[in-house]
């Protein structure tokens, strides 16, 4: 048995690694920071193959399926990604292509090249690391919530297709609230919420991704919500999430 996650070297890609390790799944391992990779390969009994490859490039997506593809597959992890706070007139539109290219089109990528080979075996496990950003609209981080809708619709629409065509292929997503990761320090934000262990995201959304649920929510006061802003306006949702996400700095810096 053997998962290949992305953005392994911390968080919850990281903290997924190791409760599949537990669990006696063999790990291929990708991110850039080769040595917190080599980190995780020493804390397992199990065997890791590490790949150090930044997926912002396409052609390194592409590099990364060439590399692994026989490698017999059983699960498939997207996890890389990262956000951006601030203004969308005033956020770095470099920046911003970059965070299209990680969060939409390397699972895009991954997604379909690796459902094909599933496809063929009539097995696999594909979890899109998604967020509950996917269901909403997100004032002051647009672009991340925009790329977390979507793949979290993509990975539903897919779902169902699979569900149709009568394949023991599954696909989930994974869609936590706030987490304590380094999320913020990149993305230059916080959050006006308590953030889950990303130990406790990760044991979760792997349970539920083995039971085969198609949107794995952790915490109950994530799912109170989400459940809740169906019934309010569009307007007094998005006045409640401007609020929720902060900036560390001014606007003006």
């Amino acid at each position: 048995m053997k998962a290949l996650i992305t953005g392994a070297s911390s968080g919850i890609g990281r903290d997924i690694a190791y409760y599949l390790a537990k669990q006696g799944y063999d790990l291929i391992i990708v991110a850039r920071r080769k040595e917190r990779l080599e980190k995780i390969k020493e804390n397992v009994k199990v065997k890791v193959k590490i790949v150090v490859l930044d997926l912002l490039n396409e052609k390194n997506v592409f590099k990364l399926y060439e590399q692994v593809k026989k490698e017999n597959i059983d699960i498939l992890i997207n996890n890389a990604g990262f956000g951006l706070f601030g203004m969308f007139d005033k956020t770095d539109l470099k920046r911003e292509l970059e965070m299209i290219d990680l969060n939409i089109k390397a699972y895009h990528i991954l997604t379909k090249l690796f459902l094909k080979d599933f496809r063929k075996r009539n097995s696999g496990y594909i979890l899109n690391v998604c967020s509950s950003a996917g269901f909403l609209a997100g004032p002051r981080l647009n672009t991340y919530y925009a790329t977390k809708n979507y793949i979290t619709k993509l990975t539903m629409a897919i779902y169902e297709e699979l569900k149709h065509q009568k394949i023991q292929v599954h696909i989930s997503a994974l869609c936590p609230g706030p987490v304590a990761t380094e999320f913020n320090q990149v993305a230059h934000g916080f959050f006006n919420l308590k953030e889950m262990s990303s130990s406790k995201v990760a044991k979760y959304g792997i349970d539920k991704m083995f039971q085969k649920k198609l949107i794995i929510v952790p915490g109950w006061s994530v799912k109170l919500g989400l459940f809740f802003n169906r019934f309010i306006p569009w307007k007094l949702s998005l006045a409640i999430l401007y609020k929720i996400q902060k900036r560390k700095y001014s606007e003006e810096k």
